[in-house]
C-alpha cells in the first residue's frame, strides 16, 4: 500500500533527458567515490521510475554477490548463482520481470531477510573495460501506475550501469594503488627502525595507538584510518641519521643530540612532494610528532594547535610506546608510572584533550601493547 501511495506517472522524453543532464553535471563534480556510486544508483532509479536500486558485486573467490550500494537495506550478499541478480551475472543478459514471485529465478529469501515485497525487477551485468561481469545492476519495483518494467526502461538503465561500471573499476585501481602504497610504506618504516634501536613491531604499534585515540577525539573512520596508514612513517627521516650517532649504545652528547632531531625535517623533505593524501599526512607526522604542547618540543617549537592534530596524536603514541616497551637499553614502565607522567605533561607536553583521550582507551592501548609485543 505504501509503494502504491508513491505512484508516478511514467517521465516524459524530455524529463528524462533533464534527469541524465542533471545527473551527469553532479557526476562530474563529484570526488568521494562512495558518494558517486550512491548517486549513480540514485541515477538509475529516477530514470527508470524505480522504487529503489541496487549494484552488486562479484566476489569470485567466495562465490557470492555483495550489494555495493544499495536503496533502503544494508549490506546483502547472495550465492553467486542465486536469485536474478545471480541469473543475470551467469548469463551476461538484461533481463525484465514483471511478476517476482511467480518466476522460479526469484529468491523470495531476501524479501523475507529485509520485511520488503518485489513485484519486479530490472537487472543488467556490469562490465568492465575488458567486457568482463564485475557485477549486476538492478532496479527493483516499477513506481508508475502500468507497474511493469519496459525494453526503453532497460536502455535507461543500460545508461547508469555503464557509468557504474567505469566507476566500479577506477575504485578497484584506487583499492590496488593504496594497498600497494600501505604495504610500501610499512616496508620503508621497518627499514628504518632496523636501523635505530626501536624494533619493526614499534611503527604497527604507533599505528593502532594513533588510529584508537583519533577515533576518541572523534575522527571519522577514513580519517582515523588515513593516520594509522600514515603514522609509522613518523620517524622515517632516521634513515639519513649517521650510523654513530643512530645506533651508538651511550647517552648523545647535545651536538649529536641536535643531529638526531634533524630526523623531523628529513622525514618532511622526503615525503611533502607528494599530493597524495596518505604521504602528505606521513609528511605532517613526520615534522611534528616531536613538537609539545607548551612550545618546548622541536623542529619548530610551535604550541597549542598550531601543531597539527596529526603531530599531537602520534606524539602520544610514540611517547607511550617508547615508555612502556621493553629495550636492551632500558625496562619498560610500570603502567602507573607512564599514567603519572600523562597527568602531569597535561598541558605541557601533550594536548590536554589528547591525555584525556588516552585514560579513556587506556586498557586499548595495553592490549594493543600486549597484541604486537616484541619477542626480545
Amino acid at each position: 500500500m505504501e509503494q502504491e501511495n508513491r505512484l508516478k506517472t511514467e517521465p516524459s522524453p524530455q524529463e528524462t533527458l533533464r534527469t541524465i543532464f542533471g545527473y551527469i553535471n553532479k557526476i562530474a563534480n563529484e570526488r568521494d567515490v562512495e558518494k558517486l556510486l550512491i548517486m549513480l544508483a540514485d541515477m538509475g532509479r529516477d530514470l527508470v521510475t524505480a522504487d529503489r536500486c541496487t549494484v552488486w558485486l562479484i566476489d569470485e573467490k567466495r562465490g557470492v554477490l555483495w550489494s555495493k550500494v544499495a536503496h533502503g537495506i544494508d549490506r546483502l550478499e547472495v550465492g553467486l548463482t542465486q536469485g536474478i541478480a545471480g541469473y543475470t551475472a551467469q548469463k551476461g543478459e538484461p533481463i525484465i520481470i514483471n511478476d517476482a514471485y511467480n518466476d522460479p529465478r526469484f529468491d523470495k529469501e531476501v524479501d523475507k531477510r529485509t520485511g520488503y515485497h518485489t513485484r519486479n525487477i530490472l537487472a543488467l551485468p556490469i562490465h568492465d573495460s575488458n567486457g568482463q561481469i564485475i557485477g549486476v545492476y538492478q532496479a527493483i519495483n516499477k513506481m508508475t501506475p502500468a507497474a511493469k518494467f519496459s525494453p526503453t526502461d532497460r536502455e535507461h538503465l543500460l545508461l547508469a550501469a555503464s557509468y557504474t561500471g567505469r566507476q566500479l573499476e577506477s575504485v578497484a585501481l584506487q583499492e590496488e594503488i593504496e594497498n600497494t602504497q600501505k604495504e610500501i610504506i610499512f616496508t620503508l618504516a621497518e627499514t628504518g627502525e632496523m636501523r635505530s634501536k626501536e624494533t619493526g613491531n614499534h611503527v604497527k604499534r604507533v599505528a593502532e595507538y594513533s588510529y584508537h585515540l583519533a577515533r576518541a577525539i572523534g575522527f571519522s573512520e577514513d580519517e582515523a584510518n588515513l593516520l594509522r596508514n600514515a603514522a609509522p612513517l613518523h620517524d622515517i627521516g632516521k634513515i639519513a641519521i649517521p650510523d654513530a650517532i643512530l645506533m651508538k649504545p651511550g647517552v648523545l652528547t647535545d651536538e649529536e643530540r641536535e643531529v638526531m632531531k634533524n630526523h623531523t625535517t628529513l622525514g618532511y623533505e622526503m615525503l611533502s612532494h607528494s599530493e597524495r593524501s596518505l604521504l602528505k599526512a606521513a609528511s605532517t607526522v613526520a615534522y611534528q610528532h616531536h613538537e609539545k604542547w607548551n612550545g618546548g618540543g622541536y623542529p619548530r617549537g610551535i604550541a597549542g594547535e598550531q601543531i597539527h592534530v596529526y603531530g599531537r596524536i602520534t606524539a602520544v603514541a610514540d611517547v607511550f610506546d617508547a615508555l612502556g616497551c621493553e629495550r636492551v637499553y632500558k625496562k619498560a614502565w610500570l603502567a602507573e608510572k607512564i599514567d603519572a607522567l600523562f597527568a602531569e605533561e597535561r598541558g605541557e607536553h601533550f594536548d590536554p584533550q589528547l591525555v584525556d583521550a588516552y585514560f579513556q582507551i587506556r586498557d586499548k592501548m595495553y592490549e594493543i601493547q600486549r597484541d604486537y609485543a616484541d619477542r626480545m
